[in-house]
């Protein structure tokens, strides 16, 4: 009898795995983008700030939920010091100085919000007058491997040099930990090529937790990782101008559960995508001994909510050479494309087989998977006709495909259950 009991457990969990691992786009038993989450920022009154944060932050400090503060000029978290934020805590980043968190190289942030409770980055102006770039964003520096010579580097955003460097030989580095966490307009033009991101991520190692993290109207890239060993679970991109997800310099990237939501007025005219993905940013740079950049991203979803076709939003994803993409049980609505290979990717298998793609639903999408050279795209064709892939093309409305696509209620982006899409059937 207790065989028969322990044989029909292992056969149920059996049952829900393979049931899991089935599921496309982001999943959950519940809608996991409700409570914590803001789609409309731009209407909700903040506190003024009470207090102000500015300079060096060389030991261990605590911000609090019953202060609202103001974040003022560059901020460093320097000496190993742990920046630790309470669940609720209103930071409010400042205009006229771009203001901007750096976590130095062996320091940590503990920003762990509550769903209930989340702590929010977001802009000191009024909410008339708020928009993308208000204010810079967060960096975390690391010690984790990256690619470029030398194996240490430094961002390009105007810092402090003695403290701007990330990159090492720890992937077990750990920056702290993000969690629940809103950052809204930031984003800030430094010159005519150079914006910060929302979050930045530079040599940042796998200890580090990053989950429950929503990015809006982000003026540049919502996620950019520099190099670095990350897992990211449950992330949400909106309305970035640029990217929502950048990887580049040998990142080595698990990414689950997370999703990203375009809209064609906040896309930048140079292209902007949900995913960008190279392994270095000038090649000549690099170092041919260290990894190339890996991404494997599993339960995602990539939605545009352009309507009307007014071709602003570009395709979902763009792969540069020497970069690894796994993309799995995910589902992309509404691009056009829905992805584009650079260069000679598509001439041979070598470089076609560094992209593994397996159970997508590809709805809406006029093109599918192309490259910046015409003369490639039939090979690329063919390639992917191979029914081992799992590609299903659909032509099916947002309205139907997803739980609750209206942005302007309480979105739920899974899959809707009454479509035998949801089940991978």
């Amino acid at each position: 009898m207790k065989k028969k009991l322990h044989l029909v457990i292992i056969c149920l969990i059996s049952s829900i795995i393979v049931n899991a691992q089935q599921q496309k786009g982001i999943v959950g038993a519940s809608n996991w983008m409700n409570k914590w989450t803001n789609f409309k920022p731009a209407s909700t009154e903040y506190d003024e700030a009470t207090n102000i944060l500015a300079g060096t932050i060389d030991k261990d400090t605590k911000l609090y939920k019953r202060n609202t503060y103001q974040l003022v000029g560059v901020v460093y978290v320097t000496n190993n010091a742990v920046l630790t934020i309470e669940p609720g805590t209103v930071i409010r980043g400042d205009d006229k100085t771009c203001g901007t968190l750096v976590i130095t190289n062996g320091s940590k942030i503990i920003a762990e919000g509550l769903e209930t409770d989340p702590i929010i980055f977001t802009s000191n102006k009024n909410v008339a007058e708020r928009k993308p770039g208000d204010w810079g964003g967060i960096i975390l520096l690391g010690k984790a491997p990256i690619n470029k010579m030398g194996g240490v580097s430094f961002l390009d955003f105007n810092l402090d040099p003695i403290v701007n460097h990330y990159g090492g030989q720890d992937a077990e580095d750990n920056s702290g930990i993000l969690k629940y966490v809103r950052i809204e307009y930031s984003g800030r033009k430094l010159n005519a090529l150079k914006e910060i991101n929302g979050l930045s991520l530079a040599g940042v190692g796998r200890k580090t937790k990053l989950e429950h993290i929503q990015i809006s109207y982000s003026n540049d890239d919502s996620f950019e990782a520099y190099g670095g060993d990350v897992i990211m679970n449950n992330l949400i991109s909106y309305r970035a101008t640029d990217d929502d997800f950048d990887f580049t310099q040998g990142v080595q990237c698990t990414i689950n559960n997370s999703i990203a939501i375009r809209h064609p007025y906040s896309s930048d005219i140079s292209g902007s995508r949900c995913f960008e993905i190279d392994s270095y940013d000038k090649i000549e740079n690099s170092d041919p001994s260290k990894k190339l950049t890996k991404i494997t991203a599993s339960n995602i979803t990539l939605i545009n909510l352009e309507e009307s076709n007014q071709g602003l939003v570009r395709e979902a994803a763009h792969i540069g050479e020497n970069s690894y993409f796994a993309l799995n049980n995910s589902v992309i609505s509404d691009f056009t494309p829905f992805m584009i290979l650079q260069n000679k990717i598509g001439d041979g298998l070598v470089n076609l087989e560094k992209i593994k793609l397996n159970g997508l639903i590809i709805n809406n999408c006029q093109g599918a998977i192309l490259s910046e050279n015409s003369n490639f795209d039939l090979g690329i064709k063919n390639w992917y006709q191979n029914p081992d892939f799992g590609l299903e093309y659909t032509s099916i409305r947002n309205v139907a495909l997803f739980t609750e696509p209206n942005i302007k209620a309480n979105p739920d982006f899974r899959m809707n259950v009454n479509n035998t899409l949801a089940s991978g059937n």
